[in-house]
């Protein structure tokens, strides 16, 4: 079993920056695609980003695109979420997810194909 662990979230001001990282272990890291989302309150959880084992694919959702990057670093089993330009309505519990099959990457927004998650780090963005 593995248990990846997010930090990194807090307080920022609409245009600033935050980076959250995700920490897993109990497994090969380095063997699994992994994806960040995210839930708002009252909303349901949406896909934010993911990234494959190698870290050499990504996959983002549209409205992400261009402000959000997911990188991993196999060789400290962290995976990594920069987001820039944040807006109010980024606000949200970010979470960290293992998708549940080695040396696959899934190309979906759907929460069902990650078999673990984190407890969630929270990101403010006011403005």
């Amino acid at each position: 079993q593995v248990q990846p662990v997010e930090s990194g979230g807090g307080w920022v001001q609409a245009g600033g920056s935050l980076r959250l990282s995700c920490t897993a272990s109990g497994r090969t890291f380095s063997s699994y695609a992994m994806g960040w989302f995210r839930q708002a309150p009252g909303k349901e959880r949406e896909f934010v980003a993911s990234i494959s084992w190698t870290g050499g694919r990504t996959y983002y959702a549209e409205s992400e695109k261009g402000r959000f990057t997911i990188s991993r670093d196999n060789a400290k089993n962290t995976v990594y979420l920069q987001m820039n330009n944040l807006k109010p309505e980024d606000t949200a519990v970010y979470y960290c997810a293992v998708q549940g099959r080695s040396y696959t990457f899934i190309l979906s927004m759907d929460p069902l194909k990650y078999d673990y998650w984190g407890q969630g780090t929270q990101v403010t963005v006011s403005s």
